[in-house]
C-alpha cells in the first residue's frame, strides 16, 4: 500500500542529521552553525516545522550534506542555553515526509519541497507480535526516554510500537531509515521481530 501524498509540497528548511527522527520522537539538538541559528529563529518566529533527514553523503557540520529523501517534520517544542553557551533546542517528531527537490541557499542551509505524507492508521499489535511490546516496556525502563510515562494503550498500537522499538533498539542508521520508510506498521514489527535475536545475549 502506497502512501499517497495528500497535501500540497511544502517549502521547509532541512536539517541533514546522522540519526533518524520518528514519529513521535523527540530530538535534541545543539545548535551553533549560523544558518541552523537562522532556521530555528525562522521557526520560533513563524510556529514552523523543520524537516529533519538523514545524511546519506557528508556530515553534519561544514559542507551541505546530501540528505535522504524521506525525513520527518519537527517542531520545536523548548529552548535553553546549555552550559558551553550553545543553543539546546527539543523538537517533537510528527508526520514523515517525501523530499521532491532540494536547493542549497548561499550560507549553505538546504531546503526542500516536501509532500507530507499521511499518518499510519492504527492498527492493534497482533498476537504474534506480542512480546514486542514487553520488550520495549523493558527497554523504556532501562533507557527512560521522554514518553516513558505513556497511556498504557499505545503498547497496542503497532505503528507507535515500531517507532519506539527502532528508536530504541541499537539499529545502524541504515536499518533506522529503512524502518522510517516502511509504511506497513506490520511489516515493520515483523522485521524488527526477525532482528531481535541479534540483540539476546546468549
Amino acid at each position: 500500500m502506497g502512501m499517497a501524498a495528500t497535501t500540497p509540497a511544502l517549502d521547509l528548511p532541512l536539517f541533514p542529521l546522522s540519526s533518524v527522527l520518528f514519529p513521535g520522537g523527540q530530538l535534541q539538538l545543539r545548535i551553533f552553525e549560523p544558518r541552523y541559528l537562522d532556521l530555528v529563529r525562522e521557526c520560533a518566529r513563524t510556529g514552523g516545522s523543520f524537516g529533519v533527514c538523514m545524511i546519506l553523503e557528508g556530515r553534519e557540520a561544514g559542507l551541505p550534506a546530501v540528505p535522504a529523501a524521506v525525513g520527518t517534520l519537527a517542531t520545536i517544542t523548548d529552548f535553553h542555553s546549555r552550559e558551553d553557551g550553545l543553543l539546546g533546542i527539543v523538537a517533537d517528531g510528527g508526520r514523515r515526509f517525501r523530499v521532491t527537490r532540494t536547493r542549497v541557499r548561499s550560507d549553505g542551509l538546504v531546503r526542500g519541497d516536501v509532500s507530507p505524507w499521511v499518518d499510519e492508521e492504527l492498527i492493534p499489535v497482533p498476537p504474534e507480535f506480542g512480546l514486542l511490546p514487553t520488550i520495549l516496556e523493558r527497554l523504556a525502563e532501562q533507557m527512560a526516554p521522554s514518553w516513558q510515562k505513556t497511556d498504557r494503550n499505545r503498547y497496542d498500537d503497532a505503528s507507535w510500537v515500531g517507532f519506539r522499538l527502532s528508536e530504541l533498539l541499537p539499529l545502524d542508521p541504515n536499518e533506522c531509515q529503512h524502518m522510517l520508510e516502511l509504511d506497513d506498521p506490520l511489516q515493520r514489527l515483523a522485521e524488527l521481530r526477525d532482528i531481535l535475536p541479534r540483540f539476546q545475549r546468549p
